[in-house]
């Protein structure tokens, strides 16, 4: 069942859902805008022929800042990290659902490849797979509205929450855009 903004509310009232800084004229019928962050991760070229998901992934992405009065471009074809200006943190008994604003997504801005969902006992700012897909650049500014997060509540809370030990989660608790970590994923094997 997903939230009502009216139950969406209560959550946040409770302390159960956590979104910081809150700008209450996001909260929608049944979702909350979050907001572009400063900070983006952009691909340059490498020496590398290809990347190996079995070596760490270190100089494939440089940090970069949006100005303050100046917009970030985004080519055709170019893919970037980027990140909510918002902290986010989920309860054991929800999960969340990322999508794009759809004003955005009809320009050809896109918010995640794959990365749209956010586990239970989440607490961090999202990182978002920004690419477009348009034959123009696309701006992005600092703050803008980005996309939206809706909530879902779960049969149960869950058993193990994102961010346990046993789990092995590797951006809990990220403050800016994460490069991918999927590396660590072969080392715990051997």
């Amino acid at each position: 069942m997903v939230l009502s903004d009216r139950t969406i509310k209560e959550e946040l009232s409770k302390g159960r859902i956590v979104i910081e800084p809150l700008d209450e004229s996001c909260i929608q019928p049944a979702s909350v805008d979050i907001r572009l962050d400063r900070k983006l991760l952009v691909f340059r070229n490498s020496r590398r022929p290809y990347i190996d998901v079995h070596q760490d992934l270190d100089g494939l992405t440089e940090i970069e800042e949006i100005p303050e009065d100046h917009p970030f471009m985004l080519h055709p074809g170019e893919f970037i990290l980027g990140s909510t200006l918002e902290y986010i943190a989920v309860p054991d008994d929800l999960v969340a659902r990322l999508e794009g604003k759809s004003s955005l997504g009809r320009i050809g801005l896109l918010i995640h490849s794959t990365a749209g969902y956010v586990d239970p006992g989440w607490k961090g700012h999202l990182t978002l797979e920004l690419s477009n897909v348009s034959n123009l650049p696309v701006t992005l500014y600092y703050g803008m509205k980005i996309g939206q997060i809706s909530f879902l509540r779960l049969t149960t809370a869950a058993e193990r929450l994102y961010g346990s030990p046993e789990l092995g989660s590797k951006y809990q608790g990220q403050t800016e855009p994460t490069a991918s970590r999927v590396s660590q994923e072969f080392r715990r094997k051997g």
